[in-house]
């Protein structure tokens, strides 16, 4: 009786995909702060299988109640104003910018249906989100206080 060779694991080429995309994620944010009334760190998010990228979708895997206000915007508009460099920059602001342009070009890149999601009044929880190549909703998430 002949044996067989069993086979050889291959390792999760996709999940060490997302590990490396939250990495770049995390080394990009390192730092970076969404300015509103108040200045958030920026974050790294990652959720779980979405079938789609919905305000449904970002309340129930942040653990929002289903009747939470939350308003969607457009990615590009969200991001137009943080990549803008502005004739007062100085080097902070400009090294800044240049990060919000490199951390949407990142997301741009790796993640497909991009949205972002103000969930809350007055102190908001913000999500810039899209789905990875195994439709799990990744991207960041910061706060932001608007009167």
């Amino acid at each position: 009786m002949k044996r067989r060779k069993k086979k050889m694991k291959k390792p999760d080429v996709m999940k060490s995909k997302e590990i490396e995309l939250r990495l770049q994620i995390k080394k990009i944010t390192d730092g970076l702060f969404y300015t509103s009334e108040t200045d958030a760190e920026i974050l790294p998010f990652t959720g779980k299988k979405a079938q789609a990228v919905t305000c449904e979708e970002i309340l129930a895997q942040t653990g929002n109640e289903a009747n939470s206000p939350v308003e969607e915007r457009n990615f590009t508009e969200f991001f137009s104003r943080l990549t803008e460099i502005q004739d007062w920059f100085g080097d902070e602001e400009k090294t800044a910018a240049q990060k919000f342009t490199d951390l949407k070009n990142l997301l741009e890149k790796n993640l497909k249906n991009l949205k972002v999601f103000k969930v809350g009044k007055i102190q908001l929880d913000i999500y810039a989100v899209g789905l990875d190549a195994e439709c799990n909703l990744m991207g960041i998430q910061t706060k932001a206080v608007e009167t």
